[in-house]
């Protein structure tokens, strides 16, 4: 028979009170610092366009030569089953969703590029470029042509291309706001940050154009691209990167890595740059510790070696590609670069196997957990937040459908999504 438990207590109100009043300035600290994911949709890559190059009919094109290429080089799904190694039971489902999502949304998010991709033109043919590059996004979101997400990458805030810098994301900025204002999709990349007072100009140019073309309906963020060694790691022996995320006042969104200059930068040879390597991985584990919590999403770089040529060279290039792209997934890198409409088709047959593989098991092991049914896996509740966060991430990208994820879990679309990003508000009172 159960006894009631008598219940006894020592720690008086005059002990609890002062402790808990002390604390209270920490919790305001942890949800203004570590507020948690956003929980909106994270591309899986990011596609970059010079701004001399791009056009109205970018997007739609990357899609057509990707099919293009899937259609020479590997014609059905065996052919690049073979090609990637995926298991026989994933060749028929990938590739079938990666032919529709190749058509669908060839590209989920795009950056216009006026840095190294674009180079030193003339102010008068940079002007140009940047009014151009906002006339034709905002036309695109206006019919329907847009990627997801897209924007422009300027050039640094280094004092060679400052002034350069600040005057394509004005001219930019202010020709969307022209056209009928800031689509919700937008997206600016600073490149090349060393130090966090470049983080902090930044805030400080939003903030004029802001206050310049206000009241606007939210406010404008960036991403931060780490290709510097102190980007990563500060004289005094700081995280620099973690100090640019405080600098940012809430404006930063992701951390972008980029290969090719931080290996340079740390003096890797030509051969040897790329993701994996060891220098890589730990500038990448820097910015992942840095961002967890704080609601700011880390980027993988590229490959800079192409699909192109003859029918082996392109499957070497893919092979290579898929690799990196998996790789990045299981070390929870969710989104990287894209140089070239040849890796659009491994980048999502990388994305789609991933997550296919694990669905069953996730959603068996979710809905056990939610419905306390118990299993072979005793689940806690930051495991539930990582399995549901891996059905979300699935979905938000095509490799699986809602309904078939409803049906396994249990969980509607928005309970799933809450259960994967919890958010921490500021305590009232």
């Amino acid at each position: 028979m159960w006894q009631r438990e008598h219940v006894a207590r020592s720690l008086t109100r005059e002990v609890t009170g002062p402790v808990c009043a002390a604390l209270a300035p920490v919790d305001v600290r942890l949800a203004r610092t570590y507020p948690g994911d956003p929980g909106t949709r994270q591309p899986v890559h990011t596609v970059y366009v010079p701004g001399d190059v791009f056009d109205a009919g970018t997007v739609r094109r990357w899609g057509d030569l990707a099919r293009e290429l899937l259609d020479e080089h590997a014609p059905d799904a065996s052919a690049l089953a073979a090609v990637l190694g995926l298991p026989e039971e994933l060749a028929e489902p990938v590739h079938t969703r990666v032919l529709a999502k190749l058509e669908r949304e060839p590209v989920e998010d795009l950056r216009i590029d006026f840095e190294d991709g674009y180079g030193t033109r003339s102010d008068t043919e940079e002007d140009e470029a940047a009014a151009r590059a906002a006339r034709l996004v905002a036309r695109a979101y206006a019919d329907g042509t847009a990627a997801p997400y897209m924007g422009v990458r300027t050039k640094c805030l280094e004092a060679p291309v400052r002034e350069r810098a600040i005057r394509t994301l004005d001219i930019f900025l202010t020709g969307l706001m022209d056209a009928g204002g800031l689509p919700a999709g937008l997206v600016l990349t600073l490149p090349k940050v060393t130090y966090p007072e470049q983080v902090t100009a930044m805030v400080r140019l939003l903030d004029g154009f802001e206050r310049a073309r206000g009241p606007l309906p939210a406010r404008i963020g960036f991403e931060i691209q780490v290709e510097t060694s102190q980007a990563v790691l500060a004289a005094d022996g700081t995280a620099t990167v973690a100090r640019m995320i405080q600098a940012g006042e809430g404006r930063v969104t992701g951390l972008h890595y980029g290969t090719f200059d931080y290996s340079a930068c740390l003096g890797v040879a030509a051969a040897y740059q790329s993701s994996d390597h060891p220098a890589a991985d730990h500038a990448k584990a820097v910015m992942q510790v840095a961002a967890a919590g704080t609601g700011v999403r880390v980027s993988d770089g590229s490959t800079n070696v192409l699909p192109v040529g003859p029918t082996p060279r392109v499957h070497e290039a893919w092979r290579l590609h898929h690799r990196l792209t998996r790789r990045a997934l299981a070390r929870a890198y969710h989104q990287g670069w894209d140089m070239h409409p040849g890796h659009l088709p491994t980048r999502y047959a990388a994305v789609f196997a991933f997550y296919r593989e694990g669905f069953a098991r996730a959603a068996e092991r979710l809905r056990a957990y939610v419905e306390r049914t118990g299993g072979d896996v005793l689940d806690e509740p930051a495991t539930a937040r990582a399995l549901s966060g891996f059905l979300v991430r699935g979905t938000d990208c095509g490799a699986l459908d809602e309904a078939e994820v409803t049906t396994a879990t249990g969980l509607t679309a928005p309970a799933l999504r809450a259960l994967a990003f919890p958010r921490r508000t500021a305590p009232t009172g």
